[in-house]
């Protein structure tokens, strides 16, 4: 029979060799590996809590060229390249990671996060 399955098993890339298994766990080991586990994260987590980030909220941008902004003063106005009410551009370290709206907390202003991509967070180690 083992003869029989060989042939499929190779052909779908299956292992059937003989592995070892790992012993019972003792009652209540689960947990105590749970709990391991968890202290193991904090430990990292609090790790990154230390890393000072520049998150900024970017509204908008205009070009210009160097007569146009030797022209600025007092009460001029610049068309930005966002509508009013856009989403506006999260980043950290200079890096998009999301979009935000303002919002007023407690007298100060805040952001409301309304799309975050933490996949692009790696980059921030480069």
């Amino acid at each position: 029979m083992t003869e029989e399955i060989t042939p499929l098993s190779n052909e779908l890339d299956l292992d059937f060799s003989a592995q070892e298994v790992p012993a019972p766990a003792q009652p209540g080991s689960d947990t105590l590996q749970q709990n391991a586990l968890m202290r193991e994260k904090k430990r990292h987590f609090s790790l990154f809590s230390r890393i000072p980030v520049n998150l900024t909220l970017e509204v908008a941008s205009v070009e210009i060229s160097l007569a146009e902004l030797i022209g600025v003063g007092n009460n001029s106005v610049l068309e930005l390249d966002k509508m009013a009410g856009e989403p506006l551009d999260v980043r950290v370290n200079g890096i998009l990671l999301g979009k935000a709206e303002v919002v007023v907390l407690n007298d100060k202003y805040g952001l409301r996060i309304i799309e975050f991509n933490n996949k692009e967070l790696g980059e921030l180690a480069l």
